[in-house]
């Protein structure tokens, strides 16, 4: 018999590419890594690795058995959900892991409205960012997270993730209350030559809002950086620059500080909620799965209502 939690090693190998972070992601140490792969091929009766320099890599055998696997994954997970049905419904913890402005926009909201319609039912929240989220949720760390698309995410065909589309969370231009673009809606060309307050190189955010300025045609020049919003308009209320910020962003825009939309096709950050393959049967995930869906829908009539 094939142990789950060795297939799940051979996974997270797969993923990671080398033993060392394959055991950094597990907590485990590297030789307890190996001693599990060893098991594995003892089980399967077939060699699962070969080496390559100084790394290792899958052998077809390996390939062939990961196939596999990620179904045999989201049996279980569609089993457990049964038994949780069976046993009682939504109640219980879930642990839903998202960053900041979505726990504040769209997962407060969700608790809200569990605690009317499942009173048995708990959130346990962490705050991931959105790189983060798809392995945490792959570990068994997090139940149901919420993502932003963003390069290196899995893509909707990955057999491990079940993913429902939340919402298009569109950017605007925050400027201070006294710039010469504040009393209209503008271009994104038009910002062109102004000093920018952008997030940290790497987050999902900066890479739209880079791709949406080569799109205008300019760079932008990013003149202070931070991953905080509140900071980010602090800056821009102190006229230390210009910013495009995401809507579920602008719940607390500071004194000095005007939000005007973008003209034509507006860049956004597309969010999602991902959760195991399988697990969005599971009662109680389900039933968060729904309550984030209605708040990202109230959300979106109330940001629609204020731009109109």
């Amino acid at each position: 018999m094939v142990d789950l939690r060795r297939l799940r090693t051979l996974r997270e190998l797969s993923d990671r590419g080398t033993i060392a972070a394959t055991a950094d992601a597990l907590h485990l140490t590297p030789s307890a890594v190996s001693q599990q792969l060893a098991v594995l091929e003892r089980e399967v009766g077939q060699p699962l690795l070969e080496p390559n320099g100084r790394t290792v890599r899958l052998t077809p055998a390996a390939t062939a058995v990961l196939a596999h696997a990620d179904t045999l994954f989201s049996e279980v997970e569609r089993m457990d959900a049964t038994l949780a049905a069976l046993a009682g419904g939504a109640v219980g913890n879930v642990r839903v892991g998202a960053f900041s402005t979505a726990i504040r926009g769209l997962v407060v909201p969700a608790v809200a409205r569990l605690r009317q319609a499942s009173p048995g039912l708990e959130l346990v929240i962490r705050d991931v960012e959105s790189p983060e989220v798809f392995d945490a949720i792959a570990r068994g760390d997090l139940d149901v997270g919420i993502s932003m698309e963003h390069s290196g995410a899995p893509g909707s065909d990955d057999e491990r993730f079940a993913r429902f589309d939340l919402m298009r969370d569109v950017l605007d231009v925050a400027l201070p209350v006294d710039h010469a673009l504040a009393g209209r809606d503008t271009e994104l060309s038009d910002l062109a030559l102004e000093p920018w307050i952008a997030p940290p190189v790497g987050w999902s955010c900066e890479d739209v809002i880079r791709v949406s300025c080569s799109v205008a045609g300019f760079t932008p020049k990013i003149a202070h950086r931070s991953h905080d919003w509140t900071a980010i308009m602090a800056m821009v209320s102190a006229g230390l620059g210009v910013a495009v910020v995401p809507r579920l962003a602008q719940d607390l825009p500071p004194a000095g500080v005007v939000i005007r939309r973008l003209r034509g096709e507006p860049a956004a950050r597309h969010l999602f909620i991902v959760c195991r393959r399988g697990a969005e049967g599971h009662p109680a995930i389900g039933a968060t799965i729904d309550a984030i869906l209605e708040a990202a829908g109230a959300q979106r009539a109330g940001t629609d209502a204020r731009f109109t």
